[in-house]
C-alpha cells in the first residue's frame, strides 16, 4: 500500500536559503533576530532534531547579514554535526558546569527584541535576560506567524504524497466492518492503514460514531458502532516529514432523509470554502465562504470551529481560516478546509481535505469522494 514516491532529500543549501528568508523576515518585522529552540521550527530550519529535549540549552539564532549559530550542549554537537543543514551554519557547543547563557548572550544585540520559537522554555528566556535585561521577547506565532506558511516546491510535493497517502487509508478504511465493532477498534485499523501507506508517524485517528460525533475532537472510545449511526473519522499524521489530515463522514447502513441533507449541507459548505481559494484572498475569507452555506441552512450555531489550518512539518500550524484572519493567502500556503455540522446527542459531520495555494487559484492535495459513503 505504500507509494513507491521517494522525494529529493532537502540539501545544506536548501536550508540555507530558509535561514536567510527567516532572518531578513524578522529584521522587516522590526526584530534584532530570532531565537529558535528545538521543535518544528528547527527541524524546518536546520533539519536538526535532537534526539531528546533537555534542561540543556539548544537555540539557533539568526540575525540578518551575520551567519546562523546553532547553540548545543558539547555532548550533543555530533549529533547536530550530522545534521543536514550543520553546513549552513556554525556550531557553537558549552560543557556542563558552563554557564550556557554566557555562550549565546554575545550572539545577541544586548537591546534587541527578538521573535522566539513558541516552545522554548522560560527558564532559558529568563537566563539570557538575566545577562541582557534590556533584550525583550515575542512568540514567533505572534510576530512572525508566516515563517513556515509557504511551502517551496520539494515541500509541496512531500505534502501532495502524505494526502494521497491518507486517500488510500480511507479507500482501505471503506471496506473493514464499522457495525457491531468499537470505535477504538475502527481507529486500530486507521492507524495500521496510515503506516502501511507510509507514514511514520501517526498523530490522531478520530473515531466519532452516534453522539460522539457531535464533539469535533472525540478520542475514540469503547462505544459499540451500530447500525444506522453516522461516523465521522479524522486521521492523519507525517509522512516524509510533512503532515496529512483529512476528515469524512460515513453512515453505517442507509441514512435518515435528514442525516442525508446535513452532509449534503456540508459538503457544499466545504465546496464553497475550496472554491474561495486565491492569491491574495484574506484567510477570513475561507471561513466566511463555508460558514455562509451552514448558516443560510438553519445550522449555522452548529459549526462550532474554525473552517482551517495550516500544515507542513506539523498537521496545525498558521495560517488559520478564521474570522478576524486578514492575512492573504499567498501561492504556496497549505491548509485545510473542514467545516462541520454539529448535533449535540445525536450525530456530527466533517468534510475536510487540504488545499494549496496556486498562481491562479487552489489545488485540493485529497481526491476521495465527499459523498456520504455507506459501510457495513
Amino acid at each position: 500500500m505504500s507509494s513507491p514516491y521517494q522525494p529529493e532529500p532537502f540539501t545544506a543549501d536548501d536550508y540555507r536559503a530558509r535561514m536567510t528568508r527567516a532572518a531578513e523576515s524578522a529584521a522587516a518585522a522590526g526584530l534584532a533576530g530570532l531565537l529558535v529552540a528545538p521543535g518544528p521550527d528547527l527541524v524546518h530550519l536546520t533539519g536538526y532534531r535532537p534526539t531528546a529535549v533537555t534542561e540543556r540549552l539548544t537555540v539557533l539564532v539568526l540575525t540578518a547579514g551575520q551567519d546562523p549559530v546553532l547553540v548545543v550542549p558539547a555532548l550533543e554537537a555530533p549529533d547536530a554535526e550530522k545534521a543536514v543543514g550543520a553546513p549552513a551554519l556554525t556550531l557553537r557547543d558549552w560543557t556542563d558546569g558552563k554557564d550556557p547563557y554566557a555562550v549565546t548572550a554575545p550572539l545577541l544585540d544586548a537591546r534587541g527584541r527578538f521573535g522566539v520559537s513558541d516552545n522554548a522554555w522560560a527558564m532559558h528566556l529568563l537566563g539570557l535576560q538575566d545577562l541582557l535585561p534590556e533584550t525583550s521577547y515575542a512568540s514567533l506565532t505572534k510576530v512572525l506567524p508566516m515563517l513556515r506558511a509557504v511551502k517551496d516546491a520539494p515541500e509541496l510535493e512531500r505534502l501532495a504524497a502524505a494526502g494521497a497517502a491518507a486517500d488510500a487509508t480511507y479507500e482501505e478504511i471503506l471496506k473493514v466492518r464499522f457495525s457491531g465493532r468499537r470505535e477504538t477498534d475502527v481507529a486500530a485499523d486507521l492507524a495500521r492503514l496510515l503506516t502501511a501507506s507510509g507514514h511514520s508517524q501517526v498523530d490522531f485517528t478520530v473515531v466519532g460514531s452516534g453522539p460522539n460525533g457531535a464533539d469535533p475532537h472525540h478520542e475514540a472510545g469503547d462505544r459499540t458502532i451500530e447500525h444506522g449511526d453516522m461516523v465521522v473519522l479524522d486521521f492523519g499524521g507525517l509522512k516524509h516529514g510533512y503532515g496529512s489530515d483529512t476528515s469524512r463522514t460515513v453512515h453505517v447502513g442507509e441514512p435518515t432523509a435528514e442525516e442525508q441533507r446535513v452532509h449534503d449541507i456540508v459538503r457544499e459548505a466545504q465546496k464553497a470554502g475550496c472554491e474561495a481559494v486565491r492569491a491574495g484572498v484574506a484567510c477570513q475569507e475561507i471561513d466566511r465562504a463555508a460558514r455562509a452555506v451552514i448558516t443560510e441552512s438553519g445550522y449555522g450555531e452548529r459549526f462550532i470551529h474554525r473552517t482551517g489550518h495550516g500544515i507542513g512539518v506539523t498537521t496545525h500550524e498558521p495560517p488559520y481560516m478564521i474570522e478576524g484572519e486578514e492575512q492573504p493567502l499567498v501561492a504556496g500556503m497549505c491548509f485545510s478546509v473542514e467545516p462541520g455540522i454539529y448535533l449535540p446527542g445525536r450525530f456530527g459531520v466533517r468534510i475536510e481535505d487540504i488545499v494549496t495555494v496556486t498562481e491562479d487559484g487552489g489545488r485540493r492535495l485529497n481526491a476521495t469522494a465527499r459523498e456520504l459513503a455507506i459501510v457495513e
